[in-house]
């Protein structure tokens, strides 16, 4: 019998999309690690394809009932009608609930992605200011040499705030969708510790090299007092000599 025969498609065709749509979207999803949440993405994506590959034989079913009802005696037609419709609508409902589910987990994916790339770029800056503060440690020469470590310094430190800012708005977002939160709170501390070590660290080490410039440049103002006075009274005993002074006859000092 024909219509016994469609309403098996029919049937068939409503079982796989209850299915489909139990395992891919009533079914509750944990994303605690990276692996998971990349799995989820392709296995939603395995799914969009399989549904719409799936249209090839709801568009036959349709066909299908269409001829029948275009042949049988119209008592046959509002039944297996209904049920067409109610197939179809079920059918197009599922394909875009999971190209949207797709989708939005695709976006996830993409957030992770930039935020490791955020996070990737301060650490390196960080580790820059790490090998700075180390060069400026125990730096050596006169204040000239000395401005020149402060400003290498300051230059590294004047780095925008942009990649931090980033960096808690695409976290915020994650964990707000309770997506890796463990894992993105754990980085998270990690990094702002680091940083606000190493901040604070930077912040000791400018004025440090302040006072060793202050000192440096009361030395050399010193230097340069001694040297002059050295220099004056250099003059003033090579004109002794040459006028063949006797030692007795100059002042203590000069003696």
């Amino acid at each position: 019998d024909k219509t016994v025969s469609l309403r098996k498609d029919l049937s068939e065709m409503h079982d796989w999309i209850t299915q489909a749509e139990e395992e891919y979207l009533e079914r509750d999803f944990e994303y605690k690690t990276p692996d998971e949440l990349q799995k989820a993405v392709e296995e939603l994506k395995r799914a969009k394809e399989e549904a719409l590959q799936k249209e090839v034989k709801v568009k036959l079913i349709t066909d299908s009932v269409n001829n029948f009802i275009a042949k049988a005696p119209p008592a046959a037609h509002e039944a297996l009608k209904k049920e067409l419709d109610v197939l179809i609508t079920s059918y197009q409902q599922l394909c875009s609930r999971l190209n949207g589910k797709w989708k939005t987990l695709e976006e996830v994916w993409a957030c992770w992605r930039e935020l490791l790339s955020y996070l990737d770029a301060e650490n390196k800056w960080l580790n820059e200011i790490e090998l700075k503060l180390k060069a400026t440690e125990n730096v050596q020469g006169g204040a000239e040499e000395i401005s020149e470590s402060l400003d290498s310094l300051e230059r590294l430190m004047r780095h925008p705030e942009d990649n931090r800012n980033q960096i808690r708005e695409l976290a915020q977002t994650l964990t707000d969708g309770g997506i890796l939160d463990e894992l993105i709170n754990e980085k998270l501390e990690k990094f702002n510790t680091r940083w606000e070590e190493l901040q604070q660290e930077a912040v000791r080490r400018q004025k440090s090299l302040e006072q060793s410039i202050q000192s440096a440049q009361e030395t050399d103002k010193t230097l340069r007092l001694i040297q002059e006075s050295l220099a004056g009274i250099d003059k003033q005993l090579t004109a002794y000599t040459a006028d063949r002074v006797d030692a007795a006859q100059v002042p203590q000092e000069a003696q």
